[in-house]
């Protein structure tokens, strides 16, 4: 039988676990609802054309879920989110969409741009699909070009949209596509695997408080081959990044690429605020690491002696202690 005082820590670490895990849970949760919305940032999400009812389904729900977690969890202000849905999603809408913008912006501003839907190639002009006629490359850049602000960043996450890296390429604009090419002309998943980077909890992969650009970019890219690996198929698209204006996408930062999207932020973060987020994830992460030490201390307890074992769960347990009582400095 064993002694009842060593049957506690195990059922100590169990309700340890479980009050860890909620408080895990509602920190994400208050670090979701306290983002401040950010006057600075504005978004435009065109929910391009489906063609067929099982695309437009897709691209309507992930134009919603965008639109969401931007708000929610972003800091965008909702009344600085312009959403063209499919109905919506002309011509002659995007660019009076974009002309609003000439005298909403300034310098200071940063405007995301998110294309979701189908694009196209003729081996001249690459297009992003509206209802009615298409709007190129070159004329999406003219729109842009137009625009006070000096910071721009552009999701085009259609098929196809390897071909509007070169045109868009400009000093202060990230230019991030679902394919390499026009040649990968597959309608595209990068979009969810995108919206998936950024609901992640563990997103802000430097851990400096902030998700960048640059970061959900590559999260969105890895879970992107992730699927064909897993499902065992050829990958049909291969996403690119351009922040440096030489027109020149890559499917990692490298030679120079990246730097600006590395800078340029997602979030609304303050810098202390950006601080105190970053502490409290590393320390979350380490009480993470305790409980999963312990864990295994108590599995191995019938193979230990009860003097090594009594002595390692009193240190671990101390260790913890001293863990939680940071993270509850760190949130006060």
């Amino acid at each position: 039988m064993v002694p009842a005082q060593t049957r506690r820590p195990g059922l100590n670490f169990s309700l340890m676990k479980f009050i860890g895990s909620l408080a895990l849970i509602l920190y994400i949760a208050a670090a979701s609802v306290a983002q401040k919305t950010d006057p600075n940032k504005f978004a435009v999400i065109i929910n391009g054309a489906g063609g067929e009812a099982e695309y437009a389904k897709q691209f309507t729900e992930w134009t919603t879920q965008l639109t969401a977690v931007l708000s929610k969890r972003y800091g965008f202000d909702s009344s600085r989110i312009k959403v063209l849905s499919e109905k919506l999603a002309n011509a002659e809408e995007v660019k009076r969409t974009f002309g609003s913008l000439k005298s909403e912006l300034d310098a200071n501003n940063v405007l995301f741009v998110f294309l979701i839907g189908h694009g196209s190639f003729d081996g001249k002009q690459a297009k992003f699909n509206l209802v009615g006629p298409d709007l190129s490359a070159s004329d999406y850049n003219q729109l842009l070009t137009s625009l006070p602000t000096r910071r721009i960043v552009v999701f085009n996450m259609s098929s196809a949209s390897g071909e509007f890296v070169k045109p868009l390429s400009a000093k202060g604009r990230i230019v991030i596509t679902a394919t390499r090419n026009g040649q990968e002309t597959n309608a595209t998943r990068f979009a969810g695997f995108f919206i998936t980077a950024l609901n992640a909890t563990d997103g802000d992969t430097d851990q400096d408080g902030h998700t960048s650009v640059l970061e959900a970019f590559v999260y969105a890219n890895r879970l992107t081959e992730e699927f064909y690996k897993r499902a065992g198929r050829l990958a049909t698209e291969h996403a690119l990044i351009d922040d440096n204006g030489d027109g020149v996408g890559r499917e990692k930062p490298e030679a120079g690429e990246g730097l600006l999207a590395r800078a340029t932020y997602l979030d609304s973060l303050s810098g202390d605020e950006a601080a105190a987020s970053a502490t409290t994830g590393r320390l979350l992460k380490e009480r993470s690491r305790l409980e999963g030490e312990i864990e295994q201390l108590i599995a191995r307890k019938a193979n230990m002696a009860e003097a090594e074992y009594e002595a390692t769960l009193e240190r671990l347990f101390i260790e913890l202690a001293k863990v939680n009582r940071s993270i509850k400095q760190a949130g006060s």
